[in-house]
């Protein structure tokens, strides 16, 4: 019963996947699934006799290609069986048919194996004919891999492969002009050595890799490096480039186009819907690929040969990872990320409140994915290093904190008193947390501005505010800052700016993708403000919320300003790394004769304004190498945090009475309440309608859309949408986050799953990484993965080792746990520790 149905869920994936030729001992010698037409045994002698036989055994299906040749063998087993022992059995069966493919399946769990590339790979959906053929036409030849010679011109000799020949080369008075007109791209040392590590890592047969690269130092070159290494080798003859921002993916098509165009050809999936197969290279975002389950629908596993995530730590992350794994052959992941950033994180006392937790399950997911378990990743090449070879810029940190920061920054909080209704005399405290968004004060925002217009680097030609990025808690605030700095810039410098001198960046303005590349190209809002000779961006600073972080480039930054607190060591660490690239001025300038008067046209620092202790939070050892102290605000305490409005008392109490008038008990469906439904539809044609939201969420912009969402929509008197309102009446047996929600209106997922649906992903996950070898012990193993999982009570139980309670426990009992194998005791509780969100299976 089990073997037949495997064979039927194996039968209906086959003709979900379109193979019309397939060979199935059980039936007939060969059936075209087309019902119409069948074709005899007798057509197929050309396949020698007993094709379907080999050896001692049978071949439970042979796939054939468009001439009727075989092309691969699949090998089923029962569904309690793990496919993986058919595998030496397969081996045998697809050497004798001349097959260098072979699939190992359940009808549940299936594995994909080419045999002259490695080990079988788990995948979640059988390929198409055309792609396993077209995957046939690359050869495999890790050696290959392993000895071609990458130099430090593997990328020129692409763009101008006669290079070393011509007059400008061979002049060396001429050599640095002939490479800035020509933008030749040599590797640097460093993009070398991450190269050559890839190829020992092949060498060691490895076929996942991990760059840990900080900001600045050209991940992407490196990446086009690799690219040309695979496809030159052929190793691979398409290649996927995963982004998960719309800017950085044309970004990424630029680079791609502007460095291989002259050997490889690079498309955006979006815009070559119908010809991306022409493509060497194909970049898009997860996003696009998620959407309505686009890489399953549209894609084979066998499509690409290498796939490459960019932001490697973002774009694998929750529903991403599916995108990733789904595609068999070698995966290079690209981070800024140290995992070594939580090095101080206490693993034993994680909170759920603790950003640090899911930031930490997230690295290491990242690092897991790419086969770096022991937290090294394949290379790495760190910001200091960087600034010891004198490619990056570390900060100029300046420590300032306000008498009131400080107190927000204290265990205590800023302590408020005030008199509640009644009389009676009250305090309340606030956090760092919750400044500018339960916590205001306009004193506070004048004096973040003040220092840092006093305190920040000039511009060495124009001697004006260096470009700038200052980081506000929200849209609103990031007004506030505008405005705030606009008032300053025209009082000192009377007549300059006209209001243009700091400039909101943010999803509610309108164009405010196009700023952030105007900034970069030194015209936003003009240029040559005090010399006209000198291209320099008229807007000296941006003020922004989560745009500007991650892959923007725009290496003239000189001061960057934290006027909120940040708990996310990714955001840090980006943040950190718009100010890191080195810079030349003398780019920038137009009148040669200017030159002559700029003494320092290279930078050589870049400050950093931290005014939440946030260097201080993250790095303890951080030497800092300036400290300011600021003078003292005018007005403190209640006062101040009064300037814009009395503090909120948050409860209520009534000292009346009252009465049960009524009481009606009625039982509510799974479907819920006909207004519940109504509510969640009329949010749904709410935010579909929100322009801004609309946009964020086509660029992937979660960060943004989220705060959009909670700050503009939630809360507001005329609807009160809340998170919990909305999860009621989505009607769903576990917690939904807002991003799901959000996610299932605008179609990046077709329902809300389950929680025995995530259960059951999240345990094949498990399978996919640990492997178990037993498939008897299987179904005690997962019943254990979920019991641990859903039930805090039985976790309390197995980390106190308090076993004698699961005799009389309804959900888990002591026998159950005695079936589960005792490896897989200790390993399922450090697993999921490491790997498993909690928080999405609550009810």
């Amino acid at each position: 019963m089990k073997e037949a149905t495997a064979r039927i869920k194996i039968n209906k994936l086959l003709e979900a996947a379109g193979w019309r030729f397939f060979a199935d001992h059980n039936g007939p010698a060969n059936i075209r699934l087309e019902p119409s037409v069948t074709i005899k045994s007798a057509d197929l002698d050309g396949l020698g006799e007993n094709f379907e036989k080999s050896g001692k055994g049978f071949v439970d299906f042979l796939l054939l290609d468009e001439k009727s040749f075989p092309l691969l063998v699949l090998e089923a087993k029962a569904s309690d069986k793990n496919p993986l022992v058919g595998k030496e059995q397969a081996r045998k069966y697809a050497r004798s048919q001349n097959c260098r493919f072979v699939i190992l399946s359940n009808g549940d769990l299936h594995y994909f194996w080419d045999l002259d590339r490695g080990n079988p790979y788990v995948i979640t959906s059988f390929p198409t004919p055309d792609s396993a053929s077209g995957y046939r036409k690359v050869t495999p030849n890790p050696q290959r891999l392993v000895t071609e010679k990458v130099e430090d011109d593997y990328i020129v000799l692409t763009l101008r492969p006669g290079y070393q020949a011509e007059a400008g080369w061979r002049n060396e008075d001429e050599r640095l002009g002939y490479i800035q007109v020509n933008k030749l791209r040599f590797l640097r040392p460093y993009q070398l050595k991450a190269i050559h590590s890839l190829q020992s890592a092949v060498k060691d047969g490895k076929d996942r890799f991990l760059f840990e690269m900080a900001t600045g130092t050209g991940k992407t070159l490196t990446a086009a490096a690799v690219i040309k290494l695979f496809l030159r080798s052929g190793n691979a003859r398409r290649v996927l480039f995963l982004v998960d921002r719309l800017e950085l993916e044309d970004q990424a098509r630029m680079a791609f186009v502007g460095l291989l165009s002259a050997d490889f050809q690079t498309v955006i999936y979006k815009e070559s819907r119908d010809d991306w197969q022409r493509a060497e290279i194909v970049v898009t975002t997860v996003q696009s690929l998620l959407f309505n389950n686009k890489y399953q629908r549209f894609f084979s596993p066998t499509d690409f040969d290498l796939v490459i995530s960019d932001e490697a730590h973002r774009s694998i992350g929750g529903n991403a990872r599916a995108v990733f794994d789904y595609f068999i052959g070698y995966k290079l992941g690209l981070t800024a990320t140290p995992r070594d950033y939580l090095k101080r994180f206490d693993r034993a006392k994680p909170t759920t409140r603790d950003p640090r937790e899911a930031e930490r399950r997230l690295l290491l997911d990242t690092y897991r994915t790419f086969g770096c378990e022991n937290s090294q990743p394949t290379f790495r090449y760190s910001l200091l290093d960087g600034v010891k070879d004198g490619y990056l810029i570390n900060p100029t940190v300046v420590d300032a904190r306000t008498e009131i920061t400080t107190e927000l920054l204290s265990e205590e909080g800023f302590v408020v008193s005030f008199t509640d209704d009644t009389g009676e005399d009250q305090q309340q405290a606030f956090k760092q947390r919750e400044f500018e968004k339960r916590f205001f004060s306009d004193a506070t925002n004048q004096l973040f501005c003040k220092t840092f217009l006093e305190n920040a680097l000039r511009d060495p030609v124009s001697g004006e505010i260096g470009k700038s990025i200052v980081f506000a808690v929200s849209q609103n605030h990031a007004a506030k800052l505008a405005q705030i700095l606009n008032q300053m810039a025209d009082r000192l410098f009377p007549g300059k700016y006209q209001s243009d001198f700091a400039v909101q960046v943010t999803s509610q303005v309108p164009d405010a993708q196009q700023f952030t590349i105007n900034f970069a190209n030194n015209k936003l809002l003009g240029s040559g403000n005090f010399i006209a000779a000198y291209k320099t961006s008229k807007a000296r600073v941006c003020v922004t919320v989560g745009m500007m972080t991650t892959g923007y480039d725009c290496t003239d930054i000189l001061n960057l300003g934290l006027f909120r607190p940040i708990f996310s060591p990714t955001d840090f660490i980006q943040i950190k790394g718009r100010g890191t690239r080195t810079h030349d001025f003398l780019e920038l300038l137009f009148d040669k004769g200017l030159k002559a008067s700029v003494r320092t046209p290279a930078k050589t620092a870049f400050k950093l304004f931290d005014f939440f202790a946030t260097c201080e939070y993250f790095e303890t050892e951080f030497n800092y190498d300036e400290v300011l102290k600021l003078p003292k605000p005018q007005r403190r305490g209640s006062d101040l945090c009064g300037g814009t409005g009395p503090v909120a008392v948050e409860s209520y109490e009534h000292l009346g009475t009252d009465i049960l008038a009524s009481m009606r008990v009625e039982q509510i469906t799974a479907e819920g309440m006909k207004i519940d439904r109504m509510f969640f539809e009329k949010f749904e044609d709410t935010v579909r309608e929100n322009e801004t939201i609309a946009r964020a969420v086509e660029a992937g912009q979660w960060d943004r859309v989220m705060d959009y969402v909670n700050r503009e929509v939630f809360d507001k008197p005329d609807d009160y949408y809340t998170l919990d309102k909305l999860r009621k009446a989505a009607a769903v047996d576990r917690r939904l986050t807002l991003r799901e929600i959000l996610e299932k209106i605008f179609g990046l997922i077709p329902r809300f799953k389950s929680r025995d649906e995530l259960l059951e992903e999240e345990f094949a996950k498990f399978v996919t990484d640990t492997k178990p070898e037993d498939p008897i012990a299987l179904p005690a193993i997962k019943t254990f993965f979920k019991a641990y999982i859903t039930s805090d009570q039985i976790r309390h139980i197995v980390d106190t080792k308090d076993f004698t309670v699961l005799a009389t426990h309804p959900m888990f009992s002591t026998r159950e746990f005695k079936a589960v194998p005792a490896k897989y005791r200790a390993l399922i509780p450090e697993y999921v520790k490491d790997y498993v969100s909690l928080n999405q299976f609550s009810a």
